[in-house]
């Protein structure tokens, strides 16, 4: 249960508002909710225009509306002959809908809780971890490019024999995916290599090792939420590697439970084990 007061959850989301951003931050902010009821979650955009009462807020304009939330219940609290404390912590914590570090983006996010001038908490990205290895498969084993559990005695034909893991955000965003990658190989027990998806050349490098080490069916595996992804990328990736692609995570369950996770490790809340976080 969230303690009584607690700050704002504030999933932040890439780009632009659309439908199907909304759906997905509203997916992933459910399981939050669950994971932790009570909780204040709400979703901030990246992009947008500031237009007051919108129902897709940006970053800013959300966090400058919770802070003057608080503000608002301490004036009618005095105004109710309450003693009211001065207000301690961040009136939100800001969750990035991230898979991994993304220089460009974090930058922009940090930019924008400066332009609030709220007190506010920026948490971790949701990776490196093992529940996104876990989605990771999940997404392999839908498009037919992996078998859904080793233990089962059965092949699959188009099952992939190296995984090229795309990500963007250069090259300390590869090098978080390749932890990620290293789980997932456990998993499939085929070689996986990070790429990045947003560097010229970077996934057909990949591609080429892979099938130099004897991989020769290999698959796109998109080490993506979706929104912080450029229009046009996967299809870009998949002819430069001459290869299938799974989806990107979407809405998968474990995004919910990671963002609460992170929310609470910046709060210091404990929280039941979700899997090692892996750093």
């Amino acid at each position: 249960m969230a303690p009584e007061g607690a700050p704002a959850l504030v999933l932040a989301v890439p780009g632009t508002p659309s439908v199907a951003t909304r759906q997905l931050a509203e997916e992933t902010l459910s399981i939050a909710r669950s994971e932790l009821p009570g909780l204040d979650a709400r979703i901030g955009y990246l992009d947008g225009e500031d237009t007051e009462g919108t129902e897709f807020p940006t970053l800013t304009a959300l966090l400058t509306a919770i802070a003057a939330e608080r503000a608002a219940r301490a004036e009618f609290a005095r105004a109710a002959g309450q003693e009211v404390a001065p207000s301690e912590g961040p009136a939100a914590v800001v969750v990035p809908l991230l898979a991994g570090p993304d220089g460009a983006l974090l930058r922009r996010i940090k930019q924008a809780l400066m332009d609030s001038s709220a007190a506010v908490e920026l948490a971790d990205v949701l990776g490196p971890h093992p529940l996104l290895a876990e989605g990771l498969h999940v997404r392999l084993s839908e498009a037919g490019l992996a078998r859904a559990d080793r233990a089962r005695l059965f092949t699959v034909a188009t099952a992939a024999d190296g995984i090229i893991l795309g990500t963007v955000g250069g090259e300390e965003a590869v090098q978080a995916a390749g932890i990620t990658g290293m789980l997932l190989a456990a998993r499939l027990a085929v070689p996986v290599i990070a790429a990045a998806l947003d560097q010229e050349g970077s996934v057909a490098a990949v591609a080429d090792q892979l099938r130099g080490s004897g991989s020769l069916n290999l698959a796109l595996a998109p080490y993506l939420i979706g929104p912080e992804a450029a229009e046009g990328l996967l299809d870009t990736a998949c002819k430069e590697a001459d290869c299938a692609t799974a989806e990107p995570l979407g809405a998968y369950p474990a995004l919910g439970k990671l963002a609460v996770a992170q929310y609470a490790a910046a709060l210091g809340i404990p929280q039941p084990a979700q899997g090692a976080p892996v750093r």
